[in-house]
């Protein structure tokens, strides 16, 4: 990689993201990379059958959706190219770039609606990785990455000082200890639901503190400190700095003085600071994650060929070493191997900050999505029955564990109970046929209020789950079960709190005594309140159960269904349920 070579997210010599199989890509456009890397670059460069001034006449438009931190500089290319003359195929390309942000473009995608670009440059994978996760309704295909700029924690000078900056290093939980510690040095940050940059730095913190005892706990409450000081964008975060140059706005308590932020984002800020003092960066010394802008063909847009071509055209045109000295300007990474001092001086940062470490490797789906499943119930308080199959079939193994589905479903529960504060309000009921009197369910602990310290809620909780055991020949009371415990979760609604439902079950129906499906779905109709929404999630354990009638089941009250091939995914699948459910508005 050379000087001006693309950055590679996971450091110089990394082989960069791949985009991965699940998400469709657009055929076109995909040949056309191919193309450009087997050799024919040099001619689609030169604009390969260029008619000269005459390709002014008709040329192929293309608006690209950006994230609005490189909007700035994407119009500026978009300009030049003009003036230039780009040309793809003797035709003109004249680009124009919206600024709109990542979360926007992802819900637009995910709802199945035009995005109204051909392009989009979001901030990170992240969203394209919820776009696998959340559904399979985007057709998307990357065609390399913009820029890079690395996350961390700006400070105004007098916090940053009174912690050793820049002489010492801090890792993440050292960062956000510090700030979270008492209400002298307040940490802002950008919404994660929202924000790439909120949820790769939670993401962070959430890792390092797992190898911690009470690790949950202390991840728990530092995501509920830093819930209370959250903005809704990135941009918007930075406008919650003091206004006056001590740092410190004596008497309001809205200002912070610390920010977790790109390094673009403080370069930014620094370069337009009004003769006030600029932000002092620090690089966490366990890594910083990257926003990486992926730059991505939209197939839902409906492409045509020539946009196609002159989609990769101009990103190839944004490699040139000219775009590459403007997006530095901005205040962009072009390169792993050589990080500009100005850069670095620009955004607060300076040596002995590790600056110039590789990036650390991305977290992975699941991880991202069990941190924003944990960031949701978190702010959220939530009141949750959760509903287990004790059913016979539930003492059977799970391939490879050694285990059967139900202590590997306990595991999973008790793990999930962890991610929980003391404000949520969580229940457990079983269920296998007749198992008491005619009742085909039982309530084992009532949902209340979890609380802290010994006997509490959690203790009852925790005893139950480990108690949970296989009925003998009892069957899959499922209809039935279902019916009541969702009746008493709209009974009991609790106001203001995420209200959810989770029905966990490794079989069908098999209580011939129980309502028809038909009757089920048109009672649980009948007790959906928009106004009172409780969430029922249905998750189907093993190879036997029914991914389809989950889904109907719980499709009736706007829930999900979901499917998990070993009980021990239990855990992500109940927090990406919590996600979803707990946003049906993000479009509004």
């Amino acid at each position: 990689m050379g000087r001006h070579s693309l950055p590679d997210q996971y450091g110089a010599g990394g082989s960069g993201p791949r985009r991965r199989a699940r998400r469709r890509t657009v055929a076109i456009a995909t040949v056309l990379v191919l193309a450009v890397v087997g050799g024919t670059a040099a001619a689609v460069r030169g604009g390969l059958f260029s008619l000269g001034s005459s390709c002014q006449d008709d040329p192929v438009r293309l608006t690209v959706a950006a994230s609005p931190d490189l909007a700035p500089a994407l119009r500026t290319a978009a300009e030049r190219a003009r003036e230039d003359d780009l040309t793809s195929d003797g035709r003109c390309v004249a680009v124009t770039v919206s600024a709109r942000e990542s979360y926007k473009v992802a819900d637009t995608l995910l709802a199945g609606k035009d995005p109204g670009a051909e392009v989009w440059v979001p901030d990170s994978e992240v969203w394209l990785e919820r776009l696998g996760t959340d559904g399979d309704t985007a057709d998307v295909s990357t065609v390399g990455h913009v820029a890079s700029t690395p996350v961390g924690v700006a400070m105004v000078p007098t916090a940053a000082k009174s912690l050793g900056w820049p002489k010492k290093a801090y890792g993440w939980l050292e960062l956000a200890g510090a700030a979270l510690r008492d209400d002298s040095l307040r940490l802002g940050a950008a919404d994660p639901a929202r924000s790439a940059t909120g949820l790769l730095a939670l993401t962070r913190l959430s890792a390092a503190s797992a190898g911690d005892a009470g690790g949950d706990t202390q991840t728990a409450g530092m995501m509920k400190a830093l819930s209370q000081r959250v903005s809704d964008s990135d941009s918007q975060v930075l406008e919650t700095l003091p206004r006056d140059a001590s740092g410190t706005e004596q008497g309001n308590p809205r200002r912070n003085q610390a920010l977790v932020v790109s390094e673009q984002a403080a370069y930014t800020y620094n370069s337009a600071a009004d003769g006030g003092d600029d932000l002092d960066f620090f690089y966490p010394k366990d890594g910083s994650p990257r926003l990486d802008y992926p730059y991505t063909l939209l197939g839902q847009a409906g492409l045509t060929t020539d946009e196609s071509r002159a989609a990769i055209r101009f990103v190839s045109y944004l490699r040139d070493p000219r775009q590459l000295r403007l997006l530095e300007r901005h205040g962009f990474r072009t390169s792993e191997e050589e990080v500009p001092d100005a850069l670095v001086t620009g955004a607060g940062g300076s040596g002995p900050q590790p600056y110039a470490k590789p990036a650390a490797r991305p977290a992975s789906a699941v991880a991202l999505q069990e941190t924003l499943g944990v960031w949701t119930i978190t702010v959220q308080s939530a009141r949750i029955t959760t509903v287990v199959d004790a059913s016979a079939s539930m003492s059977e193994q799970v391939p490879g564990s050694g285990r059967s589905r139900m202590d590997v479903t306990k595991a999973s529960l008790l793990q999930a109970l962890a991610t929980f504060t003391a404000d949520d309000e969580i229940g457990l009921w079983d269920f296998a046929t007749k198992l008491d009197g005619d009742k085909d369910y039982r309530v084992l602990v009532p949902t209340e209020r979890l609380g802290e310290g010994t006997g509490t809620q959690r203790d009852r909780l925790s005893a139950a789950f480990g108690d949970l055991a296989p009925v003998p020949d009892g069957a899959t009371g499922l209809y039935d079960t279902t019916l009541a415990a969702y009746r008493a979760a709209t009974g009991s609604y609790a106001e203001g709190k995420f209200n959810a439902l989770v029905v966990l079950t490794d079989g069908v129906n098999e209580d011939p005594g129980s309502v028809s499906r038909a009757e089920l779905v048109a009672q649980l109709e009948r007790l959906t309140d928009p106004e009172r929404p409780v969430a029922l999630i249905m998750i189907a354990v093993g190879p036997d159960a029914d991914r389809a009638e989950a889904n109907r089941i719980a499709a009736a009250t706007g829930g999900s269904g979901h499917e998990v091939t070993d009980p021990s995914q239990i855990q992500s699948v109940i927090l990406k349920a919590i996600v979803n459910a707990a946003s049906p508005d993000r479009l509004g």
